[in-house]
């Protein structure tokens, strides 16, 4: 029997309890540690039966832990009472200090809840402080921030009579003791979780990085990481064989690159652009041997980290095959499939691109165009004079300066716009001497050119011979005018030649050379066979259009070969 006057009980109690304290800390997990809980009432403290009712995530109590009873243990185990019933049990009957009592007297009303209970039968107390069987006694368990983490319930003290004072402070202690030891647990066990997940991660993370690595090294085509921005931006970091195969170069070497220092000279604004943005282009990156190999190139931006470096992932793949189809079908479009000269689209294209709409009457020297481009506009009411400089903001419209149109013109408040072929029109005009007789002007000569004899060649001999003698007719054109200038074949046995910077005497004895060149025999198939050639000379000027200029190219070979007789025409 335990009383104030018996100090060698409470010497026992506290043995028992620092026995059963210390075997707290011995359990390794969270269910070993509620179990010893309750084995450490029904063992040191002298209940016949414990168990712990553990705060879940969602505040209600579980059952997770007893001891005294197997049958009862079975029978509650794992069930679950309301966080508002524990709420209502903890705030009845008598409070001693931190411990909770509801006396059989008062405890009938709570027959009905939803927190589990497990009685006995027994007689009533013979006296005041005897234990009753429906007598309650619980020690919450709180964590160190003051939420509750559980709640101990007990019963049946093995000597039948209610805890004294000091029976009542042990549990408490022990109650202390327990929840120290289950928060612990819990934090052994959420540490132990989380090494679980980040050695999963990283081993997910071993696993993509050695899928990346091998799809990046046994890619069938090229793949680099290149770093973005800072002074080293584009260096290549790291290339892959295939991208060392298609340029000729090892690893090694392409580390000390960038694309840059790879690609053409003409497609270096392209390969800036798509760095920059992301994206896709196609341009020519060069090999070790000099040469240089169409590429289709796709750009990344990756990511290392949430704030770290950033990288251009890029993927190379060797299109030189299908840019070779692509030019040779273009070149088909626009060339004579039998000559392999420039075909009548073609011309017309090189011819219009050199054109305008504005007629360049009078020709302007260097130092009258350069005056007239920066010469004060009298519209602009002395704003020169005056010293005003209008700001950058409003002096321009339009895109500036890059690909594509240059700047609108000026534009100063107040007056009307400058026209659009003005002095800031920066298209070079084609003119064209003012009379036949060379008066220093320099143009663009267009040389209408049509083959005397042709048809009764070909009437006679067939279409091989025909075909053989302006296959002969086009290479001996092109052999005699200069590097630049255009030899194209309108059809038939018609041909043109554009020649630039010719002046009107220049242009007669192009025609000239060009008609000696023709006149001596072709052989064919051991035949020798002969052409003559009738040349009108016209001149584009802008104002014209490309059919305007070859229609008076063709007046004039009709008039020049009219003014000849017809044996002089023939040569064939």
């Amino acid at each position: 029997m335990e009383t104030e006057s018996e100090p060698y009980v409470r010497l026992a109690t506290l043995r028992q309890l620092h026995r059963v304290v210390a075997e707290l800390n011995t359990a390794r997990s969270l269910a070993d540690t509620l179990q010893t809980v309750v084995d450490g009432i029904v063992v040191g403290l002298g209940y016949e039966l414990a168990c712990v009712n553990l705060v879940r995530p969602d505040g209600d109590l579980v059952v997770a832990a007893f001891a005294g009873d197997p049958a009862a243990e079975a029978l509650i185990t794992g069930r679950v009472g309301s966080r508002a019933s524990w709420e209502r049990r903890l705030t009845m009957g008598e409070n001693w200090d931190g411990l909770r009592f509801i006396p059989h007297t008062e405890g009938w009303v709570l027959m009905e809840d939803d927190v589990p209970q497990w009685h006995t039968d027994g007689p009533e107390p013979r006296f005041e402080d005897e234990w009753h069987p429906e007598d309650r006694l619980y020690a919450p368990m709180y964590a160190s921030g003051g939420e509750l983490l559980g709640v101990i319930s007990v019963d049946r003290p093995r000597n039948g009579r209610r805890p004294g004072a000091w029976g009542r402070e042990a549990l408490q202690m022990y109650a202390f003791q327990a929840a120290i030891a289950i928060s612990n647990a819990r934090l052994r066990a959420n540490m132990q979780r989380a090494l679980v997940r980040l050695e999963r991660e990283q081993q997910a993370l071993r696993a993509s990085e050695e899928s990346f690595r091998q799809a990046f090294e046994y890619a069938p085509s090229g793949m680099a990481i290149a770093e973005m921005g800072g002074d080293q931006h584009g260096r290549l970091l790291r290339t892959n064989d295939a991208l060392c195969r298609l340029l000729g170069r090892p690893a090694s070497v392409l580390r000390r690159y960038s694309f840059s220092d790879l690609v053409h000279p003409e497609d270096i604004g392209t390969l800036l652009r798509t760095s920059a943005e992301g994206g896709r282009a196609e341009l020519r990156l060069g090999r070790r041997d000099g040469t240089y190999v169409w590429v289709s190139l796709r750009n990344s931006v990756v990511a290392d980290a949430a704030d770290g470096p950033r990288f251009l992932l890029t993927h190379v793949e060797d299109i030189e095959e299908r840019k070779r189809h692509e030019l040779q079908l273009a070149h088909r479009a626009s060339h004579d499939s039998l000559t392999g000269l420039p075909n009548s689209a073609e011309l017309r294209a090189r011819l219009g691109a050199r054109l305008c709409r504005r007629p360049q009457s009078v020709r302007a020297t260097a130092v009258e165009a350069l005056d007239a481009a920066y010469e004060t506009r009298p519209e602009a009411g002395g704003a020169a004079e005056h010293g005003f400089q209008p700001d950058a903001s409003h002096v321009f419209s339009g895109p500036g300066p890059g690909p594509g149109p240059g700047p609108e013109p000026f534009e100063y408040p107040g007056t009307l716009p400058a026209p659009a072929d003005g002095p800031y029109d920066h298209h070079v005009h084609t003119v064209a001497p003012a009379t036949d007789v060379d008066d220093g002007t320099k143009g663009l000569a267009v040389l209408f050119c049509d083959l005397d004899g042709f048809k009764s060649i070909n009437d006679r001999f067939g279409h091989h011979t025909g075909d053989a003698v302006l296959i002969e007719v086009a290479r001996r054109l092109t052999t005699g005018v200069r590097d630049g200038d255009t030899v194209a074949r309108l059809g038939g046995d018609e041909f043109v030649v554009l020649a630039d910077g010719l002046g009107a005497a220049d242009a007669a004895d192009l025609a000239v050379r060009l008609r000696n060149a023709i006149i001596p025999p072709i052989r064919v198939d051991g035949r020798a066979v002969r052409v003559g050639a009738s040349f009108g000379i016209g001149w584009a000027s802008c104002g014209m259009s490309a059919d305007e200029v070859l229609r008076s190219a063709d007046q004039r070979m009709y008039i020049e070969k009219r003014s000849r007789s017809k044996a002089h025409r023939r040569a064939g």
